[in-house]
């Protein structure tokens, strides 16, 4: 993989950047925490300017949320609740979680969109939901925009402190977002678990306020 990305950003310089992180918010398996530090790497080697770098990576990773914006803004939280009553035991989502999440959002989305962009895994996600409340466009990629300039700052900074010992940001960021993939799934697992549970709960508690 670290082959690939590398000849990526020797063929096509900083256009191969932003490509990189653009498919890295659409193919996951290609990870930010490989390609900004090798980047920030090429920047201290004389390559390419470390504004550049971070330039690239944040317009490339911005780009790539947006499709996601669009799916769940198409969708709309009535689709998604008739999809999650459909298939809820899989989504793990039941209508009411779309509503409680959308109702969420409206109050904290600005927020959640900048803070989400830090987050392994929640970066692409976090823009569905975005999408689905219909968040102003436009603010959704200024705060999208800050938090992915920071996240590409930290690891084309790191990597090009470290010099030639970029791949030691891969050991240890690696871990980490792998760590949150693990609890993730883990989380994921126990509310198909559990899904039916909640549901009678959500059901007599409908009932219960009827």
């Amino acid at each position: 993989m670290d082959v690939f990305v590398q000849t990526m950003m020797e063929t096509l310089g900083a256009f191969g950047i932003a490509l990189l992180m653009f498919l890295e918010n659409i193919f996951p398996p290609i990870p930010s925490e490989l390609i900004m530090p090798l980047a920030g790497y090429q920047a201290a080697s004389g390559q390419m300017s470390l504004w550049l770098v971070i330039l690239s990576g944040t317009i490339g990773s911005l780009l790539g949320v947006v499709p996601w914006y669009y799916a769940g803004s198409i969708l709309g939280r009535r689709r998604l609740e008739r999809l999650a009553e459909r298939h809820g035991r899989w989504l793990t989502l039941s209508p009411e979680d779309v509503g409680r999440a959308d109702d969420w959002f409206r109050r904290h989305g600005a927020l959640a969109v900048l803070f989400g962009r830090l987050v392994p895994t929640v970066r692409t996600l976090i823009s569905v939901p975005a999408g689905v409340a219909h968040m102003p466009l436009a603010t959704f990629l200024v705060y999208s925009a800050i938090g992915s300039a920071v996240w590409t700052s930290f690891l084309a900074g790191v990597g090009y402190l470290l010099g030639q010992q970029y791949d030691l940001v891969a050991d240890y960021v690696g871990p980490v977002s792998n760590a949150v993939f693990i609890i993730i799934a883990i989380i994921y697992v126990y509310r198909v678990a559990t899904f039916g549970k909640r549901q009678r709960r959500q059901e007599e508690a409908r009932q219960a306020d009827g």
